[in-house]
């Protein structure tokens, strides 16, 4: 088997997948066409599997050591009347730890940070991503051509690789909801470490440095944007129960991002195609409410990692990673999310990536 590779896409998917990769010994290119590698975006809830592939990966302790567990909260109605309470301790006690929350632009800095400069071919686009024979993949960059023996493609919801492996396929569409999310500026005091009130979907995650992670969920039209975003959401939200009004109060207007929320909503039949392989939103992109976006792709890379490390070819590892990814990451059952579902499982079936090779 060969052992070098190219991953379209330096975001959460992409570096996981370059560390496996070369936790099991093979080379890694890390192809990103932003001109620079931006530890961005708000906060996300990383469950039991998304920590253990981690764990797999090398870096579980870094991400726990920056993150909060979950321990109280649930999910309320709008005047802050229970509908549900959540019990951080009794999840542990059952899957090895709570649901944590950590800021996705420190989950990206500790992945980035776990690979060498030299591995990141930043401000790259890649053009082209072609099978030239039997056991080489060629992957045109600018003026740069790499040649592999295996191409991931995380290149995420707009995926261009996935077009080009199936040009009759929908693609991304959009769900009908658009979100609006921000990390406060200040620190805000919380009662709980997570809560979701249903209405209007919203939601927050308190972090490991007394500041929180806000959602607001808005079923809009596609492209609707607003001019001064905070007010629209004290507007919409000004009844709500505390601490809502609070969150506000602390995040600085310019610092919400606004994103209509698409999804792959027609299964794609197969995650590999020859020696190129589909990873994290590029195969399977999900709504952020499963709670298992950052989960399910930290799940692809260490599967494909053990595919590689175990199989005696390619194409075999290939072949089992489509057979163990599709079914598991198509499904949705609920309230995913939250205990229980994805959120709580992980698969037995993983053997380390450094199973059989030596690893850094």
């Amino acid at each position: 088997m060969g052992n070098t590779s190219v991953v379209v896409g330096g975001g959460i998917g992409g570096l996981a997948a370059a560390i496996g990769l070369r936790r099991i010994g093979w080379e890694v290119r890390v192809v990103e066409r932003a001109s620079m590698l931006e530890d961005a975006g708000a906060g996300i809830s990383l469950a039991a599997n998304g920590l253990r592939a981690l764990d797999e990966l090398g870096i579980g302790e870094a991400v726990r050591d920056a993150s909060r567990g979950q321990y109280s909260g649930g999910t309320r109605t709008p005047e802050g009347g229970w509908l549900a309470r959540m019990d951080g301790a009794a999840l542990e006690k059952a899957v090895g730890t709570p649901i944590m929350g950590v800021r996705r632009s420190t989950l990206h800095r500790l992945l980035r940070e776990a690979l060498p400069a030299e591995a990141l071919l930043i401000g790259s686009e890649t053009g082209h991503v072609r099978q030239i024979g039997p056991g080489t993949v060629r992957v045109g960059c600018g003026d740069t051509v790499l040649d592999a023996d295996l191409v991931v493609a995380a290149d995420g919801i707009g995926s261009r690789v996935r077009s080009l492996l199936f040009p009759a396929h929908p693609g991304a569409v959009y769900s009908g909801s658009t979100v609006l999310r921000a990390i406060t500026e200040q620190v805000v005091e919380l009662r709980t470490d997570f809560e979701l009130t249903w209405g209007t979907e919203f939601g927050h995650i308190a972090l490991r440095d007394g500041q929180a992670e806000w959602h607001a969920v808005l079923n809009l039209p596609a492209g609707t944007r607003f001019a001064d975003p905070l007010a629209e959401l004290r507007r919409r939200f000004r009844n709500w129960h505390d601490p809502i009004p609070a969150l506000f109060d602390a995040t600085r207007p310019a610092a919400v991002l606004h994103h209509d929320i698409n999804e792959i909503r027609t299964p794609l039949p197969s995650y590999a195609v020859g020696r190129i392989a589909l990873l994290g939103d590029a195969a399977h992109a999900l709504t952020p409410n499963l709670g298992q976006g950052a989960c399910q792709v930290l799940e692809d890379a260490v599967t494909l990692a053990a595919a590689l490390a175990t199989e005696p070819t390619v194409e075999a590892a290939l072949a089992r990673y489509d057979a163990e990814r599709r079914p598991r990451s198509q499904r949705s059952r609920g309230p995913p999310g939250r205990p229980g579902g994805w959120a709580s499982s992980s698969p037995t079936h993983w053997p380390s990536p450094c199973a059989t090779r030596r690893c850094g």
